[in-house]
Order: C-alpha cells, then structure tokens, then sequence
C-alpha cells in the first residue's frame, strides 16, 4: 500500500528535513560537540516554553518521565485528576509503583474544573498531584490555566503536567503557571520521531527531590539538573533526537511562535467545521475542545450522526491516510483527526477533501 499519510493523534508525519537532520554524522555524548549542541537548543527550548529553568532532555517516551515525576516527588499522597485514557492510567502507575494514589475522576469528554481539585487538596492529604493538560484519547484540553492558580493556595503540593499534545500547539509559559512539571513527548505536535521526551522542573520539586530517598537513577530530577548544568545528560541520550529537535526549532523560531500557535487554531478550526458540515458533534464538552485534533463523536454520546468508522478508516487508506477509529472505551464510538504538528490550512483541506469523497462513499 506505501506510506500512509498520518492524521491520527501519534506518530505524526515526520518531515523529509527531519528525517536528514536526524542522520547528522553521529558525535561522543561526552565530547564538545554535544555539549555545544545542547547550549544550542537550551536557549530556545526556554523561550519556547516561557521558562528560565534549564529544560531537560530524557531517551524515552514522555511516561517514563511521568513514572519518574511521581517517583522523584510523592512522598505522601498523589491526587491523579482522571478524564481520559492517558489520565487514568496515571493512577495505575502510582498503584504498580506503590506508591499511595487516589482519583479525582470526572466523565470521559468533561473537564477537570479547578473547583473539584482545591475540594481534594483541602483535606490536606495530598502532596502532588497530576494533569493531563490536553487529554488525547478524548480531544479534550483541561483549564491548565485556571487551574494552576491553585499553586498559590496550595504550594507545597507538587503540580505535575503531561503536555504530550499540547507542547508547541499553544503557548506554554512555565514560569508564569508556577507548576512543577511539565513534559512531553516529541511524536505528537513536535513533529518528531517517538522514543523522546522534554520536560522542565521547578526548583521546589528539586527540593523535594533530594528529600526522596526511592527516587531511583534513570529518572533521578537531581541527575538531570547537574548534568543540564554542563550542557549534557545523565546516561547516553539519543543524538539523533537531539539533533533533529535543533532543526525543527529553528523551524519553529523561523515560522514565528505566535504564527505556529494561530496555525494550529486555523487548521483546528478546519477539521471541527468539517464535522460540522456532516452532521457529527464533537465528544469534549463545549468550550474544552483540544486545539491539536478534533474527537469527533460518532455515539459515545446519544447525538449527532452516527458512521461506520472502520469503513471510513479503509477509504481514507484507500486515498492514502490514516485516521484514528477512537481509544479505549470509545473506540468505534468516536474518531480523531489531527492537525498537530506540520500540518498547513493546504495539508488539512487535503484530508477534508479525502474525508468528504469517502463520506459520499459510505453514502
């Protein structure tokens, strides 16, 4: 069949760029060079994320770092807020790691509200706490704003936030929230091959760090601070990562931050009317809908119109895409189309294009 254009909500479509920057002659991880590499990407992985915290770099997916953060910060109880797929599992981590946990859970499709957190954190038996910011499963974005302001009332409790699909869609300004964690992976609106991740660390949760005696090695925060400080990392990273992340921020620097996130509301925009225009709804609550794909109901929720997904998903192979036939407990009840990453107004009406010739197939 060849390759299949990806429109599902990871891996992404990696551009020919990313793929040649990626298979720069390889250097020492320990050498000169690398270090001038990371120096390179330090700067601009600050501004990106509004941050004058050194940002770190982890060869792994981003739940390694998600397993890490709970392990590097809870030392009495975790508060894991559920909405999702992605967030509930958050709670079967901290089970497998024993360490003490309990969910905030809300309906798949409905926010967490700041209200029903500063509920659970008044009890004061908590000391972290973890958000999905853009929850993928559901195409639902939480109020991170919003609810980072709690942070004042409560801040002795570590905020910990996956921004898996969110990071580099919309603006993230990690000073500015005051939380203690944020991370990501680099195969959602990166752009970039799977297998990497980047996150950023308050000095509080470092604090908190050196007093956690069970924090382990691979994902110890303190290692990650002194090797940043040296421009390296703590065990041999992925160099290629590494080097295609340089060249896809000087992409993103090129293109202009505020013009990257306007694309991505404009193509957003795009696949939400598509819907629309063919009678569905969407599954997240109005008002909470992601900016990085569109979840689009197809009867997880008793309205709009109703297709055969699998069906679809073969015609738009058929026209060379690949689009996602829902997750978890709503796979088949609800599909996702993405527009993260490298996709243009030119690329997304590409897909709509596909999408409404095997709609009238379907008929």
């Amino acid at each position: 069949m060849g390759h299949l254009k990806l429109h599902i909500p990871g891996p992404v479509e990696v551009s020919e760029k990313t793929w040649k920057a990626m298979a720069t002659p390889m250097i020492g991880h320990r050498s000169e060079n690398f270090q001038d590499l990371y120096s390179k990407v330090q700067p601009q992985l600050q501004e990106l994320l509004g941050t004058e915290r050194l940002v770190y770099l982890s060869t792994s997916s981003a739940w390694g770092i998600m397993e890490g953060a709970i392990r590097n910060l809870v030392n009495e109880k975790l508060l894991c807020c559920m909405c999702g797929a992605f967030s509930d599992k958050w709670l079967d981590v901290a089970n497998r790691c024993g360490i003490k946990a309990e969910g905030l859970q809300v309906e798949w499709g409905s926010p967490i509200l700041p209200k029903k957190i500063d509920e659970k954190l008044d009890s004061g038996n908590f000391d972290a706490i973890t958000l999905v910011h853009n929850e993928t499963s559901t195409g639902l974005m939480n109020p991170l704003e919003d609810i980072s302001k709690l942070k004042e009332k409560y801040p002795d409790v570590m905020f910990i936030v996956d921004s898996v699909t969110s990071m580099t869609a919309v603006p993230l300004h990690f000073d500015k929230l005051g939380i203690d964690v944020l991370l990501a992976g680099t195969q959602k609106a990166w752009a970039l091959p799977p297998g990497f991740g980047i996150f950023v660390v308050s000095a509080k949760a470092l604090e908190r760090a050196a007093k956690t005696e069970t924090r382990g090695y691979y994902f110890d925060f303190l290692e990650f601070q002194k090797n940043a400080e040296k421009n390296m990392t703590p065990s041999t990273p992925s160099i290629p990562h590494i080097n295609a992340m340089s060249s896809k921020l000087d992409e993103f620097f090129s293109e202009g931050l505020d013009n990257r996130f306007a694309r991505h509301q404009k193509t957003n925009k795009m696949t939400r009317e598509w819907a629309s225009k063919h009678g569905f709804t969407l599954f997240p609550d109005a008002g909470y809908e992601s900016i990085s794909l569109t979840c689009v109901n197809n009867g997880a929720k008793k309205e709009g119109r109703i297709v055969d997904v699998p069906r679809l998903q073969n015609l738009m192979k058929e026209k060379g895409i690949l689009i996602d036939g829902g997750y978890g407990k709503i796979k088949g009840l609800a599909f996702r189309l993405s527009n993260m990453g490298d996709e243009t107004e030119e690329t997304i009406g590409d897909l709509i294009t596909k999408l409404d010739d095997s709609m009238k197939e379907l008929g």
